[in-house]
């Protein structure tokens, strides 16, 4: 009896405390996304590759006589000028040819004097009647071929005085080095490339186009360049060559593309070089992340006042990544990018990002404004 007592008050104290506790609080899910601000354009980007930034001009400097290397006057990055010295070869041996050819010099012009002198007083005995005529054409003939011993003497002089102070390697140009191919100490040949430098002012940037694309490519009046390192940002470029011949390794064709100097490109950047096209009506393109497929329909999540809302679209074509979206929607509007699988409608969403991207922006189009 009393076992049972104590059930009918531990329940009937169960019963109170129950009905004394409050509900807990629901908390509202919100799920992170990502999303971008639609944005039309008549602009379409028929391909684009990743190059290099490289200055148009890039010398490979070398001595133009050999010798050993003694004092290196750069570093790679320096900012040269042009006539700075780079490098200084060991000048002993080509002053001692130097000296030879001055002392060769001397003695030449000591014998041009004494044969001038001969040749003049031989003129006054002529007159005289005192030698005859042949006696005096003897004297001319080795007078002259002493002034020709003085100018060989004395073209070989500069040759070695020009040998000597090639022992300095110089800048042809303003610009940067970008290479040091030898050190002190190092005996080099004549013409060997010690010193890269790169020409300030027009860059350029390489790419390369697969064999299938390149006479496409090629017939596209428009090139826009992007840095990897500012891509909201994008310049205008122009196809300055084209190799003729494909690279052995890689089976490309590499294509260089001038950029304006006023474009805040560094050499050794990468850049995206964009080949775009006009099209007859402004399109709006999406990444394919951004369709949900729900039975026979294809739809895209938009973002109004922090609430996702189911929106039917009409697909119209597809450009490299992106979907171009022929219906349903219109600039301006949001649109979830990822994560639309775990979506419902009237869900309240938070934007990853502290900026909302717009659609991929497009390059002008030369002749965009006529």
């Amino acid at each position: 009896m009393s076992t049972l007592k104590n059930m009918l008050v531990a329940a009937s104290v169960a019963a109170a405390l129950g009905a004394c506790a409050r509900p807990a609080d629901k908390t509202e899910d919100i799920r992170p996304v990502r999303a971008l601000q639609l944005a039309s354009s008549d602009v379409d980007v028929n391909a684009e590759f990743s190059g290099e930034v490289r200055a148009r001009v890039e010398s490979r400097l070398g001595f133009r006589v050999g010798g050993k290397i003694v004092s290196r006057k750069v570093d790679v990055g320096t900012l040269v000028k042009k006539g700075q010295v780079l490098m200084q070869l060991d000048p002993q041996d080509l002053q001692l040819s130097q000296a030879q050819a001055l002392a060769n010099l001397r003695a030449a012009e000591t014998n041009r004097d004494l044969a001038k002198a001969d040749l003049k007083r031989y003129q006054e005995l002529v007159s005289k009647s005192f030698v005859s005529q042949s006696v005096l054409d003897a004297k001319e003939s080795t007078y002259k071929s002493a002034q020709a011993s003085v100018d060989a003497a004395q073209a070989a002089y500069r040759g070695q005085s020009n040998q000597a102070a090639y022992a300095a390697l110089l800048s042809d140009v303003d610009g940067v080095v970008t290479s040091v191919d030898a050190e002190i100490g190092q005996v080099v040949a004549a013409g060997t490339p010690v010193v890269r430098v790169a020409k300030a002012g027009e860059k350029e940037i390489v790419i390369g186009l697969p064999e299938d694309k390149v006479d496409a490519l090629r017939r596209i009046p428009d090139v826009q360049v992007r840095l990897w390192a500012d891509p909201r940002h994008t310049v205008p470029g122009k196809i300055r060559e084209i190799s003729p011949v494909a690279d052995p390794s890689t089976r490309t064709y590499t294509v260089k593309v001038s950029i304006p100097d006023s474009a805040e490109a560094k050499l050794g950047m990468t850049a995206v070089v964009l080949f775009a096209s006009r099209t007859p009506a402004p399109q709006i393109k999406v990444p394919l992340t951004a369709l949900f497929h729900e039975k026979n329909a294809t739809s895209v999540w938009l973002v109004e006042q922090g609430a996702v809302k189911l929106t039917p679209v009409t697909i119209g074509g597809v450009t490299g990544n992106d979907i171009v979206l022929a219906s349903g929607v219109k600039p301006g509007q949001t649109v979830v990018t990822a994560g639309v699988n775990l979506l419902k409608p009237g869900q309240k969403v938070k934007i990853l990002g502290n900026d909302l991207p717009a659609a991929a922006p497009a390059p002008a189009v030369a002749g965009a404004g006529k």
